[in-house]
């Protein structure tokens, strides 16, 4: 296991300073994050019921999260997550638990109702396209961005987060609550972004890479379908194959 990145203070100031290091308000006043790269429990939050798991035959095997969309009734994931069951109508049995913990689902249970994949994972399982989007049914009238909320997903040129820190929102299969970790992102050759974060075990792929400003701007997947280690996580840098692939999601 790798040790905690502990950054001296001067450097975590000018970070706070520029908006690099996510941080909390409270009482009116700044505080700052817990240490980079130290993997803890996820907090019960507003913000975190935002992520969720996905369920298959009756256990959870990825995670997924509610991105803001016009029909308020988007999540996002990696591709591998849906492997086998590609895009179009069907969920192939998969639902969608936001908020899941220790069994219990605060937030209901969405199905799954039609999956988005792009072409280049699609036609040779592509490390660069390692990034997919599903809609979920309503419940009660009501869509699981009313319940929830959703945050903003960010796609495009020129839109790449390394370099800044982000939060990494997940569920290992071993385990019946979140985990989370905040570091910097480094470059991994030109498509693909990491993170070195202790713990992110098998069931966490799908995960959101959370920005200072709440976005989305990673999905844990990509090169090795996220890594071969618990240590080090990797992304496909969302560009503009990821936009297209959100706008279809959308519009559709």
């Amino acid at each position: 296991m790798k040790r905690p990145i502990r950054l001296p203070l001067l450097v975590v100031v000018a970070l706070l300073a520029t908006g690099s290091v996510p941080v909390a308000v409270a009482h009116g006043r700044v505080r700052a994050p817990e240490p980079l790269g130290v993997t803890t429990t996820a907090p019960v939050s507003a913000e975190n019921a935002r992520v969720g798991v996905l369920v298959r035959g009756g256990a959870h095997y990825c995670t997924a999260s509610v991105v803001h969309s016009e029909g308020r009734d988007l999540i996002v994931t990696a591709a591998h997550c849906l492997t086998g069951i590609g895009s179009g109508s069907g969920s192939g049995g998969i639902e969608f638990v936001p908020g899941y913990r220790d069994g219990r689902a605060p937030y209901g249970v969405w199905a799954v109702t039609r999956t988005y994949v792009g072409d280049g994972w699609k036609g040779r399982q592509d490390e660069d396209s390692d990034v997919a989007f599903a809609r979920v049914g309503s419940r009660g009238g009501e869509e699981v961005e009313d319940v929830v909320g959703g945050n903003r997903l960010v796609a495009g040129r020129g839109r790449s987060p390394v370099g800044r820190a982000v939060t990494v929102v997940g569920y290992p299969k071993a385990r019946e609550t979140p985990v989370w970790c905040t570091n910097l992102s480094t470059a991994y050759g030109d498509s693909q972004q990491r993170i070195e974060c202790p713990g992110y075990t098998g069931g966490t792929s799908g995960s959101p890479w959370i920005d200072a400003r709440g976005r989305v701007v990673g999905v844990l997947g990509g090169f090795q379908q996220g890594g071969s280690t618990d240590d080090v996580s990797y992304s496909v840098v969302l560009g503009d194959e990821a936009a297209a692939l959100y706008g279809e999601a959308t519009s559709g």
